[in-house]
């Protein structure tokens, strides 16, 4: 397939993209700042310069034919939004979003602990839902992924859906290998289009 990996400089950025070169992808990976694109060229990988804040950047890059999986993560409120309407504005086959468990749609079901993360992201919040729903709303996958960490994929990772979701849990992290896999399970074989799913380490 051919895939496109927003945010591809961070670490689950990079992860996405390894991945899906190492699955016998071709993946453009978008970033602000191509030098932080980790990762040896090769003839499947094509780095891009874009920034959300700049839609024509996006544009230039995505389009109907655009498989998007977005690893786009920001400490400062309004720029999962702005990266959200610019992809979907770009009118991609299908966008694969990273979120946060606990928020939005699975705040009723994390339980307690989703209390506790929003007051933990403040303003931040509503930038996270209002994105996740612009992917929603056009027919997008949105990951809700627990606490992040390090390390290596999960032999027994699983994806749900929300009604399978156990409770949040600060203590129970997935990796972000294990969540870059999930994503890319969900490019190849949709299972959940304009749902929220997440993936879990076991």
């Amino acid at each position: 397939m051919n895939l496109t990996v927003l945010a591809a400089s961070g670490q689950t950025g990079i992860a996405l993209t390894r991945q899906a070169l190492l699955r016998g992808h071709t993946v453009t990976a978008i970033a602000r700042d191509l030098g932080r694109i980790a990762l040896p060229d090769s003839p499947n990988l094509r780095k891009v310069a874009g920034d959300v804040n700049d839609a024509g950047s996006i544009a230039a890059v995505v389009n109907g034919n655009s498989v998007v999986l977005s690893a786009l993560g920001t400490d400062r409120a309004g720029i999962l939004l702005a990266g959200a309407r610019a992809v979907v504005a770009a009118g991609p086959r299908r966008v694969i979003w990273l979120g946060a468990y606990g928020t939005g749609r699975s705040a009723e079901v994390a339980g307690e602990g989703a209390g506790m993360l929003a007051k933990a992201l403040g303003d931040r919040l509503a930038d996270k839902v209002e994105a996740d729903n612009t992917v929603l709303a056009a027919g997008g996958t949105v990951f809700h992924a627990g606490m992040l960490s390090d390390g290596p994929e999960s032999p027994r990772r699983r994806t749900v859906g929300l009604e399978a979701a156990p409770p949040f849990d600060l203590g129970a992290k997935v990796s972000r290998e294990t969540v870059a896999a999930a994503m890319l399970d969900e490019a190849e074989a949709p299972g959940f289009p304009g749902a929220v799913a997440l993936p879990l380490a076991q």
